[in-house]
């Protein structure tokens, strides 16, 4: 079987290693859920530097178009940042189903792309 592409969004605490566990738990829920977790925390921070400009900005867009390409966007978390505001706002203009981590089950029936 096949699996739809997840996009993992959450509010992260920016201490790399407690991020990237945070990540790895959720990818993990999505997977389980049946679902491919995509989560550009686990991996952009490994080969791109976020403090230079253009660095950054690429990451953005490296993301937006991993978002374009989900069947989900999963929704961590209880706090909701700007850049999460902006990733469901995305989805939204896509047609993407948005869900929280807790609903992923409840949309794992659906059809998939």
């Amino acid at each position: 079987m096949k699996r739809s592409l997840a996009y993992i969004t959450a509010a992260w605490r920016g201490d790399p290693a407690a991020d990237m566990e945070q990540a790895a738990h959720y990818c993990r829920v999505v997977y389980d859920a049946g679902y491919s977790p995509i989560c550009p925390m686990l991996y952009l921070p490994l080969f791109l530097n976020d403090a230079v400009p253009e660095e950054h900005k690429n990451g953005i867009d490296m993301g937006r178009d991993l978002l374009r390409r989900s069947r989900v966007l999963v929704v961590c978390g209880h706090t909701v940042t700007e850049s999460m505001k902006n990733d469901i706002a995305v989805a939204q203009r896509l047609g993407i189903t948005a869900t929280t981590l807790e609903g992923i089950l409840t949309i794992k029936g659906q059809g998939r792309r």
